[in-house]
């Protein structure tokens, strides 16, 4: 399942090449937002946390929009950029309100991790390690949050509940999103953030959850199957909508 996780992101990337650069260009303005206005507050606590979630929440807001037209091109449609604004509409208050949960999160670490480094006893590392992994834990599951609210919920408790639901029944899947992401993200360094970029981890990570989520139908039917789940079966129409393409395919049709 997970190669052809690859191979269906990967397509879906190259066949709407032009719209993920300009989603990318995009994110990259916001970065740098994100990154340089919160520094000119930096002697001022407050001020700074406060430019740091305005930039977060710019962000995340364009984040939640552009995960609406990423939603149709896993699903093999062509988005418009005119569906831009409705997705804006439909995704701008839980992207708030995930990018105050976020906010929120990275000021605790601010807070914890200083405190229980100074801690001399054995409590100290202990806390630190717990909050570690809680960290880990926070960063597999949030990948799911823009898929289900693309595709399964939107109220803000629903999408949280099911991110870590999801996150629970399939760990080993998880850390495979992760470090695909993580691999996408190095990738992309190297065009300067211009492709795959911060798009194509958002389109991967919607392509894992529309093919995940086949498991779940399945087992609505057959319960009793959990630990056989048929995934040649389940990906045939999908195998058959990518179509047997390769690489050489792409950049030298002629020769196919």
């Amino acid at each position: 399942m997970f190669g052809f996780l690859i191979k269906k992101a990967f397509f879906d990337m190259w066949d709407n090449l032009i719209r993920i650069v300009i989603f990318n260009l995009g994110f990259i303005a916001l970065f740098a937002v994100l990154i340089y206005f919160p520094l000119l507050f930096k002697s001022v606590p407050v001020l700074f946390f406060v430019a740091l979630f305005f930039g977060l929440a710019l962000l995340f807001v364009y984040t939640g929009a552009v995960n609406g037209m990423i939603k149709a091109m896993a699903d093999y449609q062509t988005p418009e950029f005119k569906d831009f604004v409705t997705h804006l509409k439909s995704s701008y208050l839980q992207s708030l309100i995930f990018a105050a949960i976020n906010l929120g999160f990275i000021f605790l670490l601010s807070v914890a991790f200083p405190v229980y480094a100074r801690v001399k006893s054995i409590l100290g590392p202990l806390a630190s390690s717990l909050l570690f992994w809680v960290t880990i834990f926070w960063g597999l599951a949030i990948q799911y949050f823009y898929p289900i609210l693309s595709r399964l919920d939107r109220k803000i408790l629903k999408i949280l509940k099911k991110m870590f639901l999801l996150l629970l029944d399939n760990p080993l899947f998880s850390i495979g999103l992760l470090i695909g992401a993580a691999f996408v993200f190095v990738l992309s360094a190297f065009t300067a953030f211009l492709l795959p970029g911060p798009t194509t981890v958002l389109l991967w990570h919607n392509v894992g959850l529309k093919l995940r989520l086949y498991k779940y139908d399945y087992l609505e039917e057959y319960p009793e199957n959990r630990r056989s789940i048929p995934w040649d079966a389940l990906l045939t129409e999908d195998r058959d909508r990518v179509g047997k393409r390769t690489l050489k395919g792409m950049i030298f049709p002629w020769k196919e």
